[in-house]
């Protein structure tokens, strides 16, 4: 016999979630097309070459928007989980575009060491004050984000963030001394940074794929707890823990009994289950029952 516990918890998406998304979306292409026509009036190479970068972030923000109102579709025929983890899909495919602009950064500061190039400075400073101001916006937009997804892309606009907060910092210290080195190298700090980040990201999503234990269920306290609850209760084995989303919990177990109890006594074994693991961040428990002289079939018990 098996019970599914569907605890519907206040972090599973919800559409303000793909609000957020979709206003960084159009927050950075807008701003996107302001680069290009800055960049041209410039004459600035770093700024169009910026601009291709936020072109790709937009691209990027426009998958992850469809992943997360893709995400909070219900489970049907194809999906009996439902959709959420195409938001982590989204995660990841964001997460190799930060990947591929932080390497395109790289590869165009380098050689700007060693033939440093000065640009105009002062539509530097203008564009890179309006860039700070619209990217943080943005990011103020998402900093309540809980999925994983928002995450990665708080980072895409973070990342944008810093870019222009260094093309400041490098056009005011250029408009006073002659030290163009200064752009390749802060660029080069920014993108370090972004790989970290991206790095913590990206093995968050990957460990949520392939079923890893939730970061924020103790698997030990769930086992104390299921051990000490009910005298009732031979043993438990089977237990299987992992995610939905890194928000969405699930949890299977098969539990022993030292007698064979009728339905209504094991209705009152499952709601002591379910009340014991309340605050373990469990939002799905399924429970089978087993009499202490039935063999499990499964390979891992």
């Amino acid at each position: 016999m098996s019970e599914h516990n569907h605890n519907h918890h206040n972090h599973i998406h919800t559409h303000h979630d793909t609000k957020n998304i979709s206003k960084a979306f159009f927050i950075n292409l807008l701003f996107t097309l302001i680069e290009i026509i800055g960049g041209m009036l410039t004459n600035s190479i770093a700024i169009l070459s910026d601009a291709l970068h936020d072109l790709g972030d937009s691209i990027s923000l426009g998958i992850s928007w469809y992943f997360q109102k893709l995400s909070q579709k219900k489970s049907d025929q194809k999906f009996t989980f439902g959709y959420s983890r195409f938001s982590i899909f989204g995660a990841i495919v964001n997460s190799f575009v930060l990947v591929s602009g932080s390497l395109l950064i790289i590869v165009e500061a380098v050689p700007r060491l060693f033939a440093p190039e000065k640009p105009d400075t002062a539509g530097m400073l203008i564009l890179a004050i309006l860039g700070i101001i619209v990217n943080g916006a943005a990011v103020m937009s998402l900093q309540k984000g809980k999925s994983l997804n928002e995450k990665v892309v708080s980072l895409h606009l973070m990342e944008d963030v810093l870019g222009w907060l260094a093309v400041l910092i490098g056009s005011i210290v250029m408009m006073n001394y002659d030290l163009p080195v200064i752009d390749p190298l802060l660029s080069l700090g920014i993108a370090a940074f972004i790989l970290f980040n991206v790095y913590k990201n990206l093995r968050s999503a990957l460990k949520i794929i392939l079923q890893g234990t939730p970061k924020n269920v103790d698997l030990e306290s769930v086992k104390i707890k299921l051990g000490s609850m009910d005298k009732t209760i031979l043993d438990f084995h089977d237990l299987h823990l992992w995610t939905m989303d890194g928000e969405y919990n699930v949890l299977t177990i098969h539990v022993v009994m030292k007698e064979n109890y009728d339905l209504k006594k094991l209705a009152g074994i499952k709601d002591k289950i379910r009340e014991q693991l309340k605050d373990e961040n469990i939002n799905h428990i399924t429970i089978e029952f087993e009499n202490k002289e039935e063999e499990c079939i499964h390979i891992d018990c």
